[in-house]
């Protein structure tokens, strides 16, 4: 899959950050705020243009030209996706 702006997730998703498009004053910005290349999040929720992160126990507000260029891979949530197949499946128990 291809990685995609921070800003299109939906709130809830997850996914780990693979690109940051700005320069070294982002990257040190980002790196004191405890996110970088390779940090899994959290999209909160979104405020105005800019949203709220999560990464480990830390809550993160960035701004909307911050998030612009921060671009990630979404992540599966296999748990949830077992779950979904379960559910849809009419005896609610795996096959055998």
């Amino acid at each position: 899959m291809k990685p995609v702006p921070l800003s299109v997730l939906p709130v809830g998703a997850r996914a780990r950050i693979v690109q940051i498009h700005g320069g070294r004053g982002l990257v040190r910005k980002l790196l004191a705020l405890g996110l970088r290349i390779g940090s899994e999040v959290r999209l909160e929720h979104h405020r105005g243009r800019g949203l709220v992160v999560s990464s480990g126990a830390a809550r993160v507000a960035l701004g909307g030209g911050i998030v612009e260029k921060l671009f990630v891979q979404p992540l599966v949530d296999v748990d949830a996706d077992v779950g979904d197949s379960l559910q849809h499946h009419p005896t609610g128990d795996r096959d055998t």
